[in-house]
């Protein structure tokens, strides 16, 4: 399922085929698609200008969309481990609303004024806080409460930038967060929220998807250091970290050109598939030998998921699952 923002729309291609066999209208600028915590819908988060946004519901066992529910600017989308909430990244109001999971109904607001630009979000390992990637101003985190609903406090990288995404490794005890200005991934000790390292990968570093045997991390580097219209056909790759020795074990460029983004991996594994955020079109990535097809789908593809996933629940973003 792939989100074009510019098209107001999302297309569905079929894994096997790798074939558009589907493209329906949504609301306004969508960013990713995102599975719900019970696993039974695929939002879409809308995220329109200022406070005409949206989510519009998939149902995953049709591929057909449902009634938009209005919400306010959902850039991404993530859910409370236990479920209990939705979290709307409101990134235009810089704050995280808590929503009910289901209907969507507003709960409650979070502030987190020290987080220009706050997009992108993982977990620890126990659930009791968040770690989000603050894209603009000068860069930086912040380390949320889940539990009281608090900002426990914000950590600037050695070097000025533009994080974007973040995931915990597989043993729980980094996160790695991707900058597009510093052209490679920060590592961040969670618990004591402090910077421990940082890896080269490639230019404009942006997305995160663990492999399906959580032994690598697949990083992609979108070819650019614009954040909207950046040049078509750029020196877009993807980046393989083995998690055990956190040393880059593959570099993958995309033939011809291009700007992978956001994604995931099939069920299986064997397809890494990612949006191609400045050329109209995804791409089908083998896992094996890094070989990468293209497939042609609206304008702007941003955060596209793959489903069904395996996995107890989703905690949100393009799925990112436990």
């Amino acid at each position: 399922y792939v989100p074009n923002r510019s098209s107001n729309s999302v297309s569905v291609i079929d894994s096997v085929t790798l074939k558009e066999v589907d493209r329906f209208n949504v609301g306004s600028k969508p960013q990713h698609v995102v599975p719900s915590w019970d696993l039974k819908t695929l939002w879409v988060a809308n995220n329109g200008t200022g406070k005409n946004g949206s989510l519009t519901p998939i149902d995953p066992m049709t591929a057909k969309p449902g009634q938009q529910v209005p919400v306010d600017d959902p850039y991404n989308l993530y859910f409370m481990p236990d479920g209990s909430a939705a979290i709307v990244v409101d990134e235009a109001m810089q704050q995280l609303d808590f929503r009910d999971p289901h209907t969507m109904a507003l709960k409650s607001s979070l502030p987190t004024p020290t987080c220009p630009g706050i997009n992108h979000a993982d977990f620890s390992v126990d659930g009791s806080y968040a770690i989000f990637t603050c894209e603009y101003g000068d860069g930086g985190l912040a380390k949320i409460d889940l539990k009281n609903q608090k900002v426990l406090g914000h950590l600037d990288l050695s070097k000025m930038g533009m994080p974007q995404d973040i995931r915990l490794s597989p043993d729980g005890k980094v996160f790695y967060v991707a900058d597009m200005m510093n052209d490679g991934v920060f590592l961040i000790e969670g618990d004591s929220f402090r910077e421990i390292g940082f890896i080269p990968t490639g230019i404009g570093t942006h997305g995160f998807v663990v492999s399906r045997d959580g032994k690598r991390l697949y990083v992609s580097n979108r070819g650019s250091h614009k954040m909207e219209q950046g040049k078509a056909k750029g020196p877009g790759s993807v980046t393989v970290i083995d998690f055990a020795t956190r040393a880059v074990v593959a570099q993958w460029p995309i033939p011809g050109g291009g700007s992978p983004d956001m994604g995931n991996v099939s069920a299986d594994g064997r397809q890494l598939w990612l949006s191609g955020r400045f050329d109209s079109e995804a791409y089908m990535i083998d896992t094996t030998s890094g070989a990468v097809t293209k497939i042609r789908v609206g304008v702007e593809p941003h955060g596209l998921t793959v489903w069904p996933q395996p996995g107890r629940y989703s905690q949100g973003h393009t799925g990112n699952m436990r």
